[in-house]
């Protein structure tokens, strides 16, 4: 959500939303200032922690507009979801990686899946590529090296969903949705040009570019991105509805990471935001945004924040060669870092919190709602 609004700066200069997006990515930091809060304990993933971390990510490297100096910036808050995510890796089942939730007593606890070891992945190769610290990258390689070992990412590159730790991760569930091979595709991109133009990491761009193809599969509509594991079957839920944003926004980055890409990723996202401008046909507004981009103009009934979302992000990728490159700290920079933040790991949820640090944090949520419903209106422009 946050990391679409970001992306809405970055892309159009428009900054009438930036208090109000500074206010949500501030207001759910947590008293250790790690995107670790006690209130939203039961429904902690570390993938839902990794994914502000993204957005703090994105803010540094876009140059929004560094928080007041009293508050926590956007490049400590990046180093702090990594550090407490890099003291998790568990070593004890599978042979490492990540568990998909933060506490035992939450259900998924015993599943490692590929998108929180897929964020961890993408941000530590941006944090490399950001600070020029080999330590990042270190953990990057890492985490590559483990989710293909574990066969979480097969020998051709697609992206399978997870396994249990029960099973010693032996059990792979082979669903595919469509962030999974975008997550690891930014990561590696940020890796080829952390490692000044490795062949290895060339490849491996190339290779996870490939499999994309998966999801831009239909027959009658071609270069439109389709979200294989559910759209077919009218099985999606809230968030499958947003995946599409995020592969659309991970494919676009890569060009700039990757430039030859430019010329293999454009077609996918030009045909895919006029088919996604044309599912915006719905309601009484006419101006609601299904999820079946391939219907064209026919409307498929669905509505949400994350239909929205996924066509907001995939319209304003459409102007990721009017834009400047992520700056690094060496490149302009201004975000304040601090390699230590989160490196205390997470708060023991049995003990006491305390209060939580007073924000504004009524309506921040609905607010953001709000502004993504009719962010659409502002990106039909693109289209033209």
């Amino acid at each position: 959500m946050f990391g679409s609004l970001l992306d809405y700066y970055y892309y159009t200069g428009d900054d009438q939303y930036n208090d109000l997006v500074t206010q949500g990515l501030l207001f759910q930091v947590g008293p250790d200032s790690d995107y670790m809060t006690p209130n939203q304990t039961k429904t902690t993933g570390n993938d839902d922690q990794g994914f502000w971390g993204l957005s703090a990510m994105s803010a540094a490297e876009q140059k929004f507009p560094d928080p007041p100096a009293d508050e926590p910036q956007w490049l400590a808050l990046a180093q702090a979801v990594f550090n407490t995510q890099a003291l998790r890796w568990d070593t004890q089942f599978c042979g490492g990686g990540l568990r998909w939730q933060v506490f035992s007593f939450n259900t998924g606890y015993d599943y490692k899946n590929t998108i929180s070891n897929g964020v961890f992945f993408n941000l530590a190769a941006r944090l490399a590529m950001y600070t020029g610290n080999q330590t990042y990258a270190d953990w990057a390689e890492k985490v590559w090296n483990w989710t293909s070992a574990v066969s979480m990412m097969s020998a051709d590159y697609h992206f399978y969903d997870g396994a249990h730790t029960g099973e010693n991760c032996t059990d792979i569930n082979r669903q595919q949705w469509t962030y999974q091979p975008g997550v690891y595709l930014l990561g590696a991109a940020n890796m080829y040009n952390f490692t000044n133009g490795s062949d290895v990491w060339k490849d491996h761009v190339n290779n996870i570019l490939n499999t994309t193809d998966t999801f831009f599969y239909s027959p009658t509509v071609k270069d439109v991105m389709v979200e294989v594991a559910c759209e077919p079957f009218d099985t999606c839920d809230t968030d499958n509805y947003s995946f599409k944003a995020y592969l659309s926004r991970w494919m676009a980055a890569t060009t700039k990471m990757a430039p030859w890409t430019y010329d293999i990723v454009m077609p996918k996202i030009r045909a895919s935001a006029a088919a996604a401008a044309l599912q915006c046909s719905g309601g009484s507004s006419g101006t609601l945004c299904g999820m079946k981009w391939t219907d064209g103009a026919k409307w498929d009934g669905s509505s949400g924040v994350g239909q929205q979302m996924s066509a907001l992000e995939v319209m304003q990728s459409l102007l990721i060669s009017r834009v400047a490159p992520p700056v690094t700290n060496s490149t302009g920079g201004t975000s304040k870092g601090d390699p230590a933040a989160g490196s205390a790991g997470t708060f023991n949820p049995d003990l006491p919190q305390g209060v939580i640090q007073k924000r504004d944090r009524v309506g921040a949520g609905f607010l953001t709602t709000l502004i993504i419903i009719s962010g659409i209106g502002s990106a039909w422009w693109m289209i033209a």
